[in-house]
């Protein structure tokens, strides 16, 4: 029996976005035994940079870089934003001090779920739903019967690709929560 569609693709989803969570614990309380939560501060610059640094992908698909190829600044993009985000995660540990920086914090989980999104289910979904259908229509089956076997994954397939309607709005939010929030801390960096 081949994997259903949910199995195949949102599953290998969630383990890299627990992976994300997961290291982010992992290094936060690594920072904490060794005594050394104040480098989470500079992570999140770090991170924030890296982050930045990946819009290089949103600008050579709209041609304002004209060098590389786009697959490569794909690729690129996907890397910096991960690690930037998981750069953000450890700034943010588990400290409680501003609603700002959490919201911006929750934006950029938001995005980084739509981004995985597209990457991981977007693509290799329709590719496979396709060959699914055409390996039933060469076995014969009629319309109804493919329609009725290919129910779920085409219900599935239709969810996951609504993911652009989200993926730039929220990247947006996040970018707008997160300089409001560095803002914030230039302004009050010194107080503390």
């Amino acid at each position: 029996m081949q994997a259903s569609l949910l199995r195949r693709e949102v599953v290998p989803f969630l383990l890299i976005f627990c992976a994300l969570a997961a290291l982010a614990l992992l290094s936060d309380a690594l920072l904490d035994a060794l005594d050394s939560v104040w480098v989470g501060r500079y992570l999140g610059i770090a991170g924030t940079l890296l982050i930045l640094a990946s819009f290089g992908y949103s600008l050579r698909k709209r041609k304002a870089i004209r060098f590389g190829r786009p697959m490569r600044w794909l690729r690129l993009h996907e890397l910096m934003a991960w690690l930037g985000s998981l750069l953000v995660l450890v700034h943010a540990g588990i400290h409680f001090h501003a609603i700002l920086g959490w919201l911006a914090l929750a934006a950029m989980l938001i995005s980084v779920i739509s981004g995985l999104t597209g990457k991981l289910l977007l693509d290799r979904s329709r590719r496979r739903l396709d060959q699914a259908r055409q390996r039933m229509r060469e076995g014969g089956l009629s319309e109804q019967q493919l329609e009725e076997r290919m129910y779920w994954d085409s219900l599935t397939f239709d969810l996951v690709r609504q993911w652009r309607v989200v993926h730039l709005p929220i990247t947006l939010a996040f970018a707008s929560l997160a300089a409001a929030h560095i803002f914030g801390e230039f302004l009050f960096w010194s107080w503390r």
